[in-house]
């Protein structure tokens, strides 16, 4: 599946740009990982090594890691770049659910 497909779901999917080397990534990690577990079916994480997939990296525009951007139906609908908490995530999501 190509990452155009993934984010052209009705369900939020919540992609994180990031970098092996980058300290804030790591700690967004067990974040992210409490966020899929709460969410459950009603939206998607995708991780994306910006290192690995410069061309998507491009595509949005990443300047800095972690960069995290929500999408629904293939539309950016939200976007931040840098770590953030647990709850604030989940009131985005769940305001595009």
């Amino acid at each position: 599946m190509t990452f155009n497909q993934i984010i052209q779901s009705e369900k939020p999917v919540l992609v994180d740009f990031f970098a092996e080397w980058c300290g804030p990534c790591k700690m967004m990690a067990p974040v992210l990982k409490e966020v899929k577990d709460i969410i459950g079916d009603a939206g998607r994480i995708v991780k994306i090594d910006v290192d690995k997939n410069p061309q998507v990296a491009d595509e949005f525009k990443i300047q800095g890691v972690p960069t995290l951007i929500l999408f629904k139906n293939g539309k950016a609908v939200w976007r931040q770049s840098g770590a953030m908490p647990k709850n604030k995530l989940l009131e985005i999501i769940n305001q595009y659910s």
